[in-house]
This record gives C-alpha cells, structure tokens and sequence, in this order.
C-alpha cells in the first residue's frame, strides 16, 4: 500500500512539475511595451492641437510560436442630432423632433509582434472623428459637421525609436494631421 501511494505521488509530481516549468518560462518571456501616439493637428506652420496616447502592451519573445500582443483604446462621447420628420405623408401634417446619436472621439487598434534583435512590428489603426466648430464657409451653421480622420498602417522600431506614422491634409479645412508613434520596452 505505501509503495502504491509513493509511486501515485511520483506521478503526481510528474504530471505537475513539467505544467509548472512551463508557465514559469510563459510568464517571463514576455516584454511590456509602450507605445505612444500623438496626433497633432497644424494650420500651416501653427500647431492648434496635439493630442498623446498611451498604451501598454505585453508581447511574447520573439521565440514563443505566436509573439503578438494586442491593445485597443475607445475614448469618445455620443452626440444629439435632432432632426425634423412629418407625422404623416400629409404636407400639412406637424413637424416633429426626433434624435439620433453620432459617435464622436478616438479609436485606437494595436498588434505588435516581436522579432529577434529587438524589433517590433507594430500594425496601428487610429480613428479619430470630431464636431467641426468652424465649419466651411458656405455650410449651413445651424447643423454640426463632423470631421473625420482615418489611419493604418505597419512600421517596424526598437526600443525609444520614434516614427512619423502618418501626414494627412483635409481638403475642406487645409488643417494638417500628423501622427507620431514612439515605442519602448518598460524596464
């Protein structure tokens, strides 16, 4: 019986030990990594706006099967519209108010993947929508525009590199968009 219950134990020891090393080689062989956006918006050379973000990010080593990890960032408000509809078909019928709601702020989607020697490749998406407060001239200023800026795109850094990600020129306004992207490994 004792032979029994030491042999059971052995096993036991077995089966767990190789689960235990082996989250212990998962949990250290990760890098946690910031990375920062900042979009920032000119009118010819003047900066009227500038916006950070950051995200933190914990990837696999380069020698794990998948070294991805993933951040996403959603910051943004919901925004009444009110609009005027007939009851009826009737042209003569009441106008009444009804609201609907436009999301407006910052959406931010990251991938990183490691690579030996340090580097990491990061795939970023960045949205970014906002109610125009001096819109065009010529629009009717009695209902809101709403601006809008989309991104992605794929760079490959190392540790404290810093990447003009994106340059963008809007057509109504002639504003410029810029979107830095900076990385580093938190120590």
């Amino acid at each position: 019986m004792k032979s029994l219950i030491a042999g059971a134990a052995v096993l036991i020891a077995a089966l767990v030990t190789p689960v235990h090393a082996q989250e212990q080689a998962t949990s250290t062989a990760t890098t946690t990594l910031k990375v920062g956006l900042v979009v920032s918006r000119y009118q010819g050379e003047k900066k009227i706006s500038s916006l950070p973000y950051t995200l933190t990010i914990n990837v696999p080593d380069a020698s794990v099967r998948n070294p991805a990890g993933r951040a996403n960032l959603r910051l943004g408000t919901q925004v009444p519209i009110t609009t005027m509809s007939r009851q009826s078909n009737d042209a003569n019928a009441p106008l009444v108010p009804t609201v609907s709601y436009k999301d407006v702020g910052t959406n931010i989607d990251v991938l990183v993947t490691a690579f030996d020697g340090g580097r990491f490749k990061l795939d970023v998406t960045l949205e970014d929508s906002s109610i125009d407060i001096a819109p065009a001239s010529g629009a009717n200023s009695t209902h809101p525009a709403f601006r809008s800026f989309r991104t992605n795109n794929t760079l490959m850094l190392r540790d404290g590199q810093s990447s003009q990600f994106s340059t963008a020129t809007d057509k109504v306004s002639g504003d410029v968009w810029k979107v830095d992207v900076t990385l580093s490994v938190v120590k």
